[in-house]
């Protein structure tokens, strides 16, 4: 069975400045006993996802999901991303969350 763990499934920018680096990554590591496969990552949000594993991540090891936030547009970030992979709950929401000041 696959299962993963994420180091953190939400990420706070806290208050950023508008302009900043809004480049940010979720870690997770597999900690089941087959091979983690990321079949794609849906977003609610201006967010792009820059990278995520293309190859099976193999038990014990870890992968990466890179997620670049446009901080040009003022006011709170309330966003959601949703991966999509093989594990028993078929799909695992991340969150990021601050506001963009000036």
């Amino acid at each position: 069975m696959t299962s993963i763990e994420f180091e953190n499934k939400v990420i706070d920018y806290g208050s950023i400045k508008k302009g900043e680096d809004g480049k940010r990554t979720f870690v997770f590591t597999n900690t089941g006993n087959a091979p983690f496969v990321v079949s794609d990552i849906f977003s609610s949000c201006t967010c792009d996802v820059i990278s995520k594993p293309e190859m099976p991540i193999a038990p014990g090891d870890k992968g990466k999901i890179v997620v670049t936030y446009d901080t040009k547009k003022l006011g709170p970030i309330v966003k959601t991303l949703t991966v999509k992979g093989n594990i028993p709950q078929g799909i695992i929401p991340l969150k990021l969350k601050g506001v963009v000041v000036e």
